[in-house]
């Protein structure tokens, strides 16, 4: 593969972006969809892809130092990709990002397209190793993708309740994959290196559980249908079932993931029947 495609992390990136047209599926359906609203749904992923792809390439680019040992394969350490050539890359997509949402008529995505690259940059640059405080900012841009997604078409209250299921579930398994990379994170002071590992499993759960318990709101609301409800009990299950395994955080976080997953299919449902 190409350094500076291997940089962006494309299929992470294509993921992201699909989250632009579910939101539109949930708000929309498949019934009001006009030429317009298509054409804003792609440029919609599109910033996402070139906002993921950039963040991708920044991380790389702060992690090229630890990265000669843990992760010697990749562009920057390697020498495939020289560092400088690196962080112009990352700042050319987000530009290409911060310009694509100025084609909105709406002023919000820009907005929230400009406030996530600052976020970004912040994490990066200042909380990434401060342990809960980078958990919460991860958490918080994947929650911002869905807002910034219903902004396009000038809805941001489901959205919002989306985004707010979504940060909750990703700050749960933030703090579970830095359970699991305890042992290998002697250069960061993650939350469980902070407080140990019970009390980091006590906050990853209250996360979790937190989403679960409002996981219906959507439904109870008559925001979304009941196949909605039906799916994502589905997914609630997995969720519960995940935080039985945290003696085991690396299958853990990955039931998290599998249940955010078909958290996703429950939004998609919903809107579409």
């Amino acid at each position: 593969m190409n350094p500076f495609i291997k940089l962006m992390r494309p299929a992470n990136c294509l993921i992201s972006s699909f989250s632009v047209p579910i939101v539109m599926v949930t708000l929309l359906g498949t019934d009001f969809v006009s030429y317009q609203i298509l054409l804003y749904t792609f440029i919609g992923m599109a910033v996402v892809f070139f906002f993921t792809a950039a963040g991708n390439t920044l991380n790389d680019y702060m992690d090229r130092e630890t990265d000669k040992i843990n992760h010697p394969q990749r562009p920057i350490p390697s020498g495939e990709v020289n560092p400088r050539t690196a962080l112009v890359y990352s700042g050319t997509m987000f530009t290409i990002g911060i310009v694509l949402s100025f084609l909105f008529k709406l002023w919000i995505p820009r907005i929230i397209v400009i406030s996530a690259v600052l976020l970004m940059i912040v994490y990066e640059t200042r909380f990434k190793s401060e342990g809960l405080a980078g958990n919460l900012i991860i958490s918080a841009l994947t929650g911002m993708v869905f807002i910034f997604g219903g902004s396009i078409y000038g809805e941001v209250f489901l959205p919002s309740l989306l985004g707010l299921l979504a940060f909750l579930a990703t700050v749960g398994r933030e703090i579970v994959k830095d359970i699991q990379d305890l042992k290998g994170d002697i250069n960061r002071n993650t939350f469980p290196m902070r407080v140990g590992p019970k009390k980091a499993e006590m906050v990853a759960s209250a996360f979790v559980i937190g989403g679960v318990i409002l996981s219906p709101f959507p439904y109870i609301l008559n925001l979304l249908s009941i196949y909605y409800l039906l799916v994502v009990i589905v997914a609630d299950a997995i969720f519960i079932y995940s935080l039985l395994l945290l003696k085991s955080p690396k299958r853990s976080q990955r039931f998290i993931k599998l249940a955010m997953v078909v958290a996703l299919i429950a939004f998609l449902t919903g809107g579409l029947i």
